[in-house]
């Protein structure tokens, strides 16, 4: 794995073919501005790569099945689970925000 952007992109090296250009995973990349966050690039989410292992381990498991996928399952699944609570936990507090803002007086001259 190399680091092209840290926490934002990443070259995921091939397994047979080690030299050649490897697989880009880009990350959505936002900057905050005031109160608003702006996009820098699109990209997708830790939630969509851990659903993509998930698959990839069930399928795995189907084909030789083993405790060690078992317990990789059941982890990323608790991860997925500990994201969606941030994410939850995220837009009660940004909803909460907006609405302060609405109910703040304003200020006349």
């Amino acid at each position: 794995m190399k680091i092209l952007t840290a926490g934002h992109r990443y070259e995921l090296v091939n397994f047979e073919a080690p030299e050649a250009a490897g697989q880009v995973v880009q990350f959505i990349e936002k900057n905050v501005e005031g109160d608003t966050l702006t996009t820098v690039a699109d990209g997708t989410t830790n939630e969509e790569v851990l659903q993509m292992l998930l698959d990839r381990l069930n399928f795995l498991q189907t084909k030789s099945p083993c405790a060690e996928n078992a317990f990789a399952i059941a982890n990323i699944f608790q991860a997925l689970t500990w994201l969606g609570v941030r994410t939850a936990n995220r837009q009660t507090q940004a909803a909460a925000q907006a609405q302060a803002q609405a109910a703040a007086p304003v200020a006349t001259a």
